[in-house]
């Protein structure tokens, strides 16, 4: 008995899968599921053998029996349906969002976790939109260009000059794997306006980081966010270390941070000496935060941190506009102060994890300056207080201290 729309769809699901034939070796398999799955059942060169068609309803009746007719056919040329199926699916084109997709899987395990989201987030909001779906074998420059073109002309030069460097990373990896034969990417970023790099918008001067802090203790919004951008200037980290902080990271008792590596720009585990100023912000935290996986998490779940931009909306919040500070800007005020203090060069780079280009001197010198690193970020937070209390602050130079 063949089979109608209206018997399959009065199929139910069973203990076990069974088998309702249409004939000729189609049939239905119903599993214990609820799932309706097309196969052809045949013998080639002696061997039993099935051919999977597709699942119910997303191939009807009619469409089955013609893949069934289909198969039927090159059985009568000698030909194996299932091989046949297999090369064909092996030609298949690869598109952009695949390919692209393919790549980032391979390189994100060298990458920091942060990195690995902004390379994606930028091929997902500029790129994807607009050629995901086309095969990697028929882009063109001129599409390609087109897509860039569109995010600089508001005004995101440097995103777009990171994004087609991101493109020419992605056709180096399709050659490679042999999805395409040409790389249509390779010097977009010729056609690319140039990117002029601005240094960071940073409060240097000690009246104005005096007015900074004042205005931080000041802060009436969230209790989370004011205990970030107190603990910013005391430690210094990247924005994105610091938001993405973790209770299991922190020692109090030590008086340490430590930074796994896969956070790290450069991959590399980092230490935070923690002041006594430090730990006391973490302290009066703890009681909030401290039963939670992050030290501030986002206002609307415990299971995420604060957002990116939640630390530069809390400085526009204040009274400060990107022009003259923001979340980074914490790092250049640290730099810029401690080398006026008389702190060495060599101690205040290990503290901003600029990672020396000697990698074996590096590794040597990551614990080498350990105590003197913890001297330095106690000093700097003495030195915020004292700035901060209107005190007069004498240079603490660093270089009349033996050893």
């Amino acid at each position: 008995m063949s089979l109608t729309d209206v018997r399959i769809r009065n199929l139910k699901p069973r203990d076990k899968a069974y088998k309702v034939f249409d004939g000729g070796g189609l049939y239905l398999e119903v599993t214990p599921a609820g799932g309706k799955l097309w196969r052809f059942k045949y013998r080639f060169n002696g061997k039993h053998k099935t051919l999977s068609i597709g699942k119910y309803p997303f191939i009807s009746l009619a469409e089955a029996r013609q893949k069934h007719l289909e198969a039927k056919k090159l059985l009568e040329r000698g030909l194996d349906p299932s091989s046949v199926k297999r090369e064909q699916k092996l030609k298949q084109v690869k598109t952009l969002e695949a390919v692209a997709f393919e790549w980032w899987q391979a390189k994100k395990e060298k990458w920091s976790s942060g990195h690995a989201f902004l390379v994606w987030r930028r091929l997902e909001k500029d790129i994807l939109p607009w050629l995901k779906h086309r095969p990697i074998t028929e882009l063109s420059g001129r599409e390609l260009l087109e897509a860039l073109r569109r995010v600089e002309s508001r005004g995101a030069i440097e995103t777009a000059r990171r994004i087609g460097q991101i493109l020419n990373q992605i056709f180096i990896f399709a050659v490679a794997a042999a999805y395409c034969d040409n790389n249509p990417a390779t010097n977009l970023n010729q056609a690319l306006k140039e990117y002029k790099a601005k240094n960071l918008p940073a409060i240097t001067e000690p009246e104005r980081i005096r007015e900074l802090l004042l205005a931080i203790d000041s802060f009436s919004g969230s209790f989370v966010v004011r205990q970030a951008l107190k603990l910013a200037p005391l430690v210094f980290v990247r924005p994105g270390e610091l938001r993405r902080a973790e209770w299991t990271e922190i020692e109090l008792e030590e008086g340490l941070w430590t930074i796994p590596a896969e956070k790290m720009k450069k991959k590399r585990a980092h230490l935070v000496p923690l002041s006594r100023q430090a730990i006391e912000i973490l302290r009066e935290l703890e009681p909030l935060t401290g039963s939670g996986k992050y030290v501030f998490p986002s206002v609307r779940t415990n299971a995420r941190p604060i957002s990116e931009n939640t630390l530069n909306a809390a400085l526009r919040r204040l009274g400060y506009s990107k022009e003259e500070m923001v979340a980074h800007g914490f790092r250049t005020m640290a730099s810029t102060r401690l080398h006026e203090m008389g702190w060495p060069s060599h101690v205040i780079e290990m503290q901003l994890a600029h990672v020396d280009r000697n990698s074996v001197r590096a590794v040597y010198n990551r614990a080498e300056y350990l105590e003197e690193r913890k001297h330095m970020m106690q000093a700097w937070a003495d030195y915020l207080d004292a700035l901060k209390a209107g005190r007069r602050v004498l240079p603490f130079k660093m270089g009349a201290r033996k050893g």
